[in-house]
């Protein structure tokens, strides 16, 4: 591991483990503070020239939007021959699938109370010209205020003048059609997904399921969006609308970040 890192940071035991890498807590060899460690293993990427360009940019594009109070902050970015290492703020609360789990579906109130920090963050990272591109519960966390922190931007991509976005990335019940038909897209994705988001919390299962990655697809391309009395019976007409609004096919009537805010 990096000389300079372990010059600055004791590193402990590890909190969470990903695709490309293990995320350790650490603390301040300064100040004692704690934070998360995100080491991300170069030679599980080098065959993948996608995964690798996302790699180079996750820690660049962080540094660009984490200064809004509702995305996680990096602190600090090392580097050897096998890893990256970048120094994140610590969240010592559950992540968002975890409280789903525990509890949906959500009251309405409870629900808003998620979206309109998420939805914030999420305009400010299409603002400085980042699309998140994989928007899901497991990326959303809370701190120990219980103040929410979009996370994870392993996936992430800048955008700029118009040109589009391409290559499929995402997790299949939150992707976003056009990602799944293999078109090119561009920010709105991240608006399908935490259109998404808001479903499950209010119904406590997914608009759009299969029983493999391959059929969880199909439904997504169809597209077929159904507000069952059982389950919608006592949530709000302006909630569905919402949501029609946010789970549009048509990317050119699909409601952007900043239009969900303004709803």
């Amino acid at each position: 591991m990096n000389k300079q890192l372990h010059t600055d940071y004791t590193v402990s035991e590890e909190i969470g483990r990903g695709r490309f890498g293990v995320v350790f807590r650490c603390h301040s060899a300064v100040t004692g503070e704690c934070f998360a460690l995100k080491s991300i293993d170069k030679r599980l990427i080098q065959h993948d020239a996608d995964d690798g360009h996302c790699l180079r940019n996750e820690a660049k594009l962080l540094r660009l939007v984490s200064d809004h109070p509702n995305v996680i902050r990096v602190f600090d970015v090392y580097e050897d021959d096998d890893c990256v290492y970048i120094v994140l703020e610590y969240c010592g609360s559950s992540d968002l699938y975890q409280r789903i789990t525990a509890r949906s579906p959500f009251p309405e109130k409870e629900a808003h109370r998620v979206m309109v920090p998420l939805m914030d963050a999420i305009a400010h990272c299409h603002r400085r010209g980042v699309s998140h591109r994989d928007i899901k519960p497991d990326n959303i966390l809370f701190n120990n205020l219980n103040h929410l922190k979009l996370a994870d931007f392993g996936s992430a991509e800048y955008f700029h003048g118009g040109v589009p976005l391409s290559g499929v990335v995402g997790t299949p019940y939150y992707v976003a059609p056009e990602v799944v038909a293999g078109r090119d897209y561009n920010e709105k994705v991240d608006v399908w997904s935490a259109g998404v988001i808001l479903y499950i919390m209010l119904a406590g299962a997914p608009p759009f399921y299969g029983d493999s990655a391959k059929d969880i697809f199909e439904a997504v391309l169809r597209a077929n969006l159904r507000f069952p009395k059982s389950i919608f019976g006592l949530v709000s007409p302006e909630a569905k609308d919402l949501l029609r609004k946010m789970l549009c096919k048509d990317v050119h009537r699909r409601f952007s970040a900043e239009q969900v805010l303004s709803e």
